[in-house]
């Protein structure tokens, strides 16, 4: 394959790609660098690409393959206490401070949990990875993915009350 037919084929996935990847490891210069390093890889194996039937399929599956490899490894550290609290309905700055109070408790609290269900639920709740994709990031199966997050989800809630529940006591 020639680099004209290269560019024709692959790089109009070039965006799909990047957020693929910025999803995943939720981190803009990370996820660049990994789409960079698909094309790379795909330019390598340029003369084998022709019997491809469907190279946006393939290049997807290459970008998350290689996401869950990185998120795997012991050399990306994602940055556990990276939590978005969406689609909250902010009627007044007093609601505002308690909301940005109660997701600094949360975080806190995920951050203490044990390093297994820290990744399972910021992977599921906060990046809104699939369970599929969780069993390829971290090799778990379902079911265990399942009792981390439900142990984690139980923790959370238990020490958020505590937490909550302390503080008016004390008002």
């Amino acid at each position: 394959m020639d680099a004209e037919s290269f560019k024709k084929e692959f790089l109009p996935f070039h965006r799909k790609l990047y957020h693929i990847a910025f999803r995943l490891l939720e981190n803009e210069a990370d996820a660049e660098d990994l789409v960079q390093e698909a094309y790379l890889k795909l330019w390598d194996k340029r003369d084998g690409l022709a019997i491809i039937s469907n190279p946006e399929a393939f290049s997807v599956t290459l970008i998350k393959n290689m996401c869950f490899d990185m998120l795997r490894s012991g050399k990306y550290v994602a940055n556990k206490q990276t939590i978005e609290l969406k689609d909250f309905q902010r009627s007044c700055p007093s609601d505002d401070l308690e909301i940005k109070d109660d997701a600094r408790q949360v975080k806190a609290i995920i951050a203490q949990l044990p390093e297994q269900q820290q990744k399972v639920i910021i992977l599921r709740d906060v990046k809104e990875c699939s369970f599929e994709e969780i069993e390829h990031i971290t090799g778990l199966n379902a079911i265990n993915i399942r009792v981390l997050l439900s142990r984690a989800r139980k923790k959370i809630r238990e020490q958020f009350n505590k937490l909550n529940n302390y503080e008016s006591r004390g008002n």
